[in-house]
């Protein structure tokens, strides 16, 4: 009965704005009355809006013990009811909260110009050619069903297919371990690759990225410790292509990641954050190839190892953030140590490093989520649109170094400084220009200039 007051009074306020409708539209009619001086059927017209008028006004909420009331309060306080809302996004809620779904997608559209020299051009072999692409365009459904058990299934339309992106299922509240999930998703290696490619602060990742695992079809258990201050998580992959399928019987991954906030106050707005990671990668075919492109998807690659023989390969990894308010600061260093299969080939041994700064010039700061020990999704402090704000701007600049050079093979290296200018209108839609300046090791130089607008939700 606690909540019938409160959903009598929806329906009393609903028919008090129909009367108040009714009432200017009787003003306004007797006003072109008034003007034109006509008389007539006028009036019989405004007898018939006075008696509308007075039926409204008497109308009643139906009573609380009347069979409509019922009917209602029923279907309101029954548990399989799902409420449609939007909080960054199309969420459907259970009335116990233990049924939980949520519909969401996200469109990133990029342009990109280049300037490059001409003997990278020649050494690279490709054109470096101006264009625009739909770098993800994505769909998902997600949820918690009983409140422990919980799914994502996302699908990337962009390049002209359907890939599968996070589709996985999960348990809470396992013994021992606590949290499992099962599928396709991201193992647990990196801070910049955890963060969701939605809130990342420069349009790409840097060139640490090219030795992280990202996506691959597996299990694995993870947890929080000491009131959310640290985060652990391991697991088993399967290494796999695009729609989650993999082949072979020595095509697996295990990757650990441990993280810690020795320092986090005001929620978030202040903290440091440290953590390691490592994974151990077995090759099937006893082969391996790296390669990157300049920090611009539209760009060719620009140093690359080629197919070279390999058995395994242990990755080590390191990660730092620093934030303080609008300022962060934020490094990761990865080293790959190859284990060759060849004498040619030998042991090579390779590493990535970046760092990168920002700064919002509207007082906003990056959000920090200690579930999953990554950055999360920014929000203005005051929307850019009809209530006159102007959105969060954020200014950014990034240090990549990539060496791919090592004994006999001789990929190359790569250093990229970037530089980012982020626009974000509301929690779900922003703009990001990027200039990037590229260095590869062989001479010459090449110049990106990237536009991107996205909407995510």
């Amino acid at each position: 009965m606690a909540q019938e007051p409160s959903a009598r009074e929806r329906e009393l306020e609903k028919l008090v704005r129909r009367l108040s409708d009714k009432v200017d539209q009787l003003e306004s009619r007797l006003g072109k009355i008034e003007a034109k001086g006509s008389t007539g059927v006028t009036e019989s017209r405004v007898e018939e809006l006075e008696r509308s008028v007075q039926q409204i006004n008497e109308a009643r909420p139906p009573a609380a013990d009347s069979e409509e009331w019922r009917k209602i309060s029923k279907w309101a306080n029954d548990s399989n009811t799902l409420w449609p809302h939007w909080k960054d996004g199309l969420r459907l809620d259970g009335n116990d909260g233990s049924v939980k779904l949520k519909i969401g997608g996200r469109i990133l559209n990029d342009y990109g110009y280049f300037a490059e020299d001409g003997d990278v051009e020649r050494r690279v072999g490709e054109d470096f050619e101006d264009g625009t692409e739909f770098r993800r365009a994505r769909l998902y459904f997600a949820g918690t069903i009983y409140d422990d058990i919980y799914f994502k299934a996302q699908y990337d339309f962009a390049g002209g297919d359907a890939d599968f992106k996070d589709v996985y299922l999960g348990m809470r509240n396992v013994p021992f371990v606590r949290n499992v999930r099962i599928g396709q998703f991201k193992e647990p290696f990196s801070l910049e690759e955890l963060t969701s490619s939605n809130h990342i602060t420069f349009m790409e990742r840097s060139l640490v990225n090219t030795f992280v695992p990202g996506r691959n079809t597996g299990v694995m258990f993870y947890d929080t410790m000491l009131n959310k201050r640290m985060t652990w998580a391991a697991g088993v992959f399967r290494q796999t292509d695009s729609f989650g399928d993999g082949r072979g019987g020595r095509d697996y991954n295990a990757t650990v990641r441990l993280t810690g906030l020795p320092w986090y106050e005001e929620g978030g707005k202040k903290l440091l954050h440290v953590g390691v990671a490592y994974t151990h990668q077995n090759y099937d075919d006893d082969t391996f190839r790296f390669r990157a492109r300049p920090e611009s998807h539209l760009s060719p690659r620009v140093v690359d190892t080629g197919n070279f023989a390999a058995d395994y390969g242990d990755f080590f990894g390191a990660e730092a953030a620093w934030l303080t308010g609008p300022f962060s600061l934020q490094g990761e260093y990865v080293n790959a140590m190859m284990q060759g299969s060849g004498r040619l080939a030998g042991n090579p041994n390779f590493w990535a490093a970046s760092v990168q700064a920002s700064y919002f010039l509207t007082g906003e700061h990056r959000p920090y989520k200690t579930s999953s020990a990554a950055f999360g999704r920014v929000r203005p402090l005051k929307n850019f649109g009809k209530d006159g704000g102007m959105g969060a701007w954020e200014l950014a600049a990034r240090l990549s170094f990539l060496n791919l050079n090592d004994g006999t093979v001789k990929g190359g290296r790569l250093r990229d400084l970037t530089f980012g200018i982020n626009w974000y209108l509301n929690p779900n839609a922003k703009t990001m220009w990027n200039y990037v300046l590229a260095n590869p090791s062989d001479g010459g130089d090449v110049s990106a200039f990237m536009w991107r607008f996205q909407l995510a939700f």
